[in-house]
């Protein structure tokens, strides 16, 4: 096993383990579906959008979000920029919900992605 290969083992084992930091989430991209995976979300801020005489979406916020994963969790797949990505936002009355979310930045360092992500929220 090379180094690599130990500091991805070691960021699946410690920061994507789900007794530390993560949560087992699905996701779904580009028409599959990752079920039960680990993911870490970071959830950055909520910010006013601007409000225009035009506009009729008052109350709602700009969400930002920082997604970790492992790439192996996606089946090597890495999400790519300005693409979409839903991920499950909870359960309710027996029904999983998804938040759909725009990727604003992908990258992929030792096996792990990181996503940069916005959603609309009420």
């Amino acid at each position: 096993m090379g180094f690599k290969d130990m500091v991805e083992e070691d960021n699946k084992r410690v920061f994507l383990n789900q007794s530390e930091f993560a949560d087992i989430h699905t996701v779904k991209y580009d028409g599959d579906t990752y079920a039960d995976i680990p993911v870490l979300l970071i959830k950055a801020k909520e910010l006013k959008r601007p409000v225009t005489i035009t506009d009729h979406m008052q109350g709602v916020h700009l969400v930002t979000v920082t997604a970790y994963m492992a790439r192996r969790d996606l089946n090597g797949v890495i999400p790519e920029q300005k693409r979409r990505i839903s991920i499950d936002d909870g359960e309710a009355l027996g029904e999983t919900f998804f938040r759909d979310y725009r990727i604003v930045t992908s990258d992929c360092e030792n096996g792990m992605i990181t996503l940069e992500l916005e959603a609309h929220d009420e």
